[in-house]
């Protein structure tokens, strides 16, 4: 479980200023752009395993088509999974940055 997870949690406790803004919109960036690698990882894994399905005069390939297609669900949800953490994650430091500047 320690390979999903994101670090130590981070807690604003001066001012966020526009640096710090855009640093968060580059990160909500960079996971879009992860999880469009994992769903195109994925693709690629399916496309494989439909690959290995289709060699009629190989039957001992249908143990590879199986693992991949294995394989391609579990990048997609793993994809998924880290992509809605993190987001949750950047949301969460967002509104505690908010709620920090409306306080001072």
């Amino acid at each position: 479980m320690k390979l999903l997870r994101f670090g130590r949690d981070f807690k604003p406790d001066e001012k966020v200023i526009l640096r710090d803004y855009l640093a968060i919109e580059r990160t909500r960036l960079a996971n879009e752009r992860t999880l469009l690698s994992y769903i195109r990882s994925s693709l690629y894994l399916l496309l494989g395993s439909i690959g290995f399905f289709q060699l009629k005069d190989f039957p001992n390939y249908i143990y590879m088509a199986i693992i991949a297609l294995v394989f391609c669900v579990l990048f997609f949800i793993i994809g998924i999974y880290r992509f809605t953490m993190l987001k949750r994650s950047l949301k969460k430091l967002y509104y505690m940055s908010e709620e920090l500047q409306s306080s001072k």
